[in-house]
């Protein structure tokens, strides 16, 4: 198994004091005047310490992805990232998850893409994605064009990454004997992954390209139900479904007890839920189907006792209480090292997913706690993942 640590690099000041007048949200958009550049220069510099500490202990790769305008992340930009992490690590690979494809100028985004490539001596995972809502607000791109404007820039990058020289006429955009240098190391191009929060299309459009995919749910039910539905679609495509065919993301906290590390991690995570993931964004699946970011059609293959959870109603998140958090833990990757090296390959063999993307500082908990659980589980938890192989079977999920 591959093991991937997945980090939002967040703003690491609690902003819960800016909720006003009982308001269960932060302020969108959020003033400049609560944004301090020291506390952003320190975080930037803390993050790529961690990833060269999990270079240095043996982590696989670490993994990072483009949000805009909140303090729920600073990656604005994703390739810059990447720039410094290729000059601090040696080994690590390099998972940009993603690049938001239909706000960029996709031939940009080749070059940039290339550069990272050959910089990293070939360590770069490219990821694309397709974005949420707010970013689309902040880069006045329609919700309508989102899906039509990934396509075809997917198609410009693939054809400038392959082609000698390519010209491209197409609905957004058009390009004239171009010939990309540099390219990249990797031939025909680095790997691409794709994140999958549900819509039927991006679980469609990633299994007739092969493209491997991060079911990015939360309900044991509906990540059955995407996984099903994507095997579905590769093997009408004529692939064949294999342990690196899904990556699956885990939330995970090292501790000596059980109790501890719901003591622990409690905080930051009930932090993200309430404040940082929907500020500023909808998160409902009816509310961006009205807005034209997803179709009517969107998740007609999940079964009905799991449209509640392809809801993504706001509430499920925000009202997260530390009640709710620790029941809910008791069945998480939260307690003793052989704990939760035990529920992750569980849950990696249920998925058959051979690698995973392990969150270990949920809700921007501090730097010595990030650094801790790093070298926790690097020592305690890494080993045991990287020994245990999974074997991609037919599996008891939907079909």
């Amino acid at each position: 198994m591959k093991v991937f640590v997945f980090d939002l690099v967040p703003y690491d000041e609690n902003l819960d004091h800016l909720k006003v007048d009982g308001s269960k949200e932060l302020p969108y958009p959020l003033p400049a005047t609560h944004f301090k550049p020291e506390v952003a220069a320190r975080i930037y510099s803390e993050h790529l310490d961690a990833w060269a500490e999990l270079d240095r202990l043996g982590f696989d790769g670490v993994g990072f992805n483009e949000h805009h305008c909140s303090p729920y992340g600073l990656m604005n930009s994703p390739n810059l990232l990447a720039a410094a992490a290729a000059q601090r690590t040696k080994n690590l690979k390099l998972l940009i998850y993603g690049n938001l494809l239909p706000l960029h100028e996709p031939l940009r985004l080749a070059e940039e893409l290339a550069m990272l490539d050959c910089m990293s001596n070939g360590r770069l995972i490219s990821g694309f994605a397709r974005g949420i809502p707010r970013e689309y607000q902040v880069h006045n791109v329609p919700l309508p064009d989102s899906r039509p404007r990934f396509e075809e820039a997917m198609d410009i990058l693939l054809r400038a990454w392959q082609e000698d020289i390519f010209t491209y006429e197409g609905r957004f955009w058009t390009y004239r004997d171009v010939a990309l240098w540099p390219r990249p190391m990797q031939r025909p191009h680095p790997p691409i992954w794709m994140p999958i929060t549900g819509s039927k299309e991006t679980i469609e459009f990633a299994a007739s390209r092969n493209i491997p995919i991060t079911p990015g749910v939360t309900s044991r039910g509906l990540l059955e139900d995407v996984i099903a539905y994507y095997r579905k679609c590769l093997e009408a495509a004529g692939h064949v479904m294999t342990e690196n065919s899904i990556s699956l993301p885990v939330d995970a906290y090292v501790a000596d007890s059980k109790a501890q590390a719901i003591q622990e991690a409690s905080p930051y995570t009930l932090y993200f839920n309430r404040t940082l993931f929907s500020h500023g964004n909808i998160t409902e699946t009816n509310l961006q189907r009205a807005g034209g970011y997803v179709s009517d059609a969107s998740n007609d293959y999940v079964r009905p006792e799991n449209l509640a959870a392809a809801a993504r109603a706001r509430e499920d998140y925000r009202d997260l209480t530390p009640e709710s958090l620790a029941k809910r833990a008791e069945t998480m990757p939260w307690g003793t090292p052989d704990e939760v090296a035990a529920r992750i390959i569980a849950s990696a063999e249920h998925a058959g997913a051979g690698t995973v993307l392990v969150s270990l500082n949920r809700g921007a908990m501090p730097q010595e706690m990030f650094m801790n659980q790093i070298r926790r589980f690097g020592t305690e938890v890494l080993p045991i993942l990287q020994k245990h192989e999974i074997k991609v079977r037919e599996p008891a999920m939907a079909k």
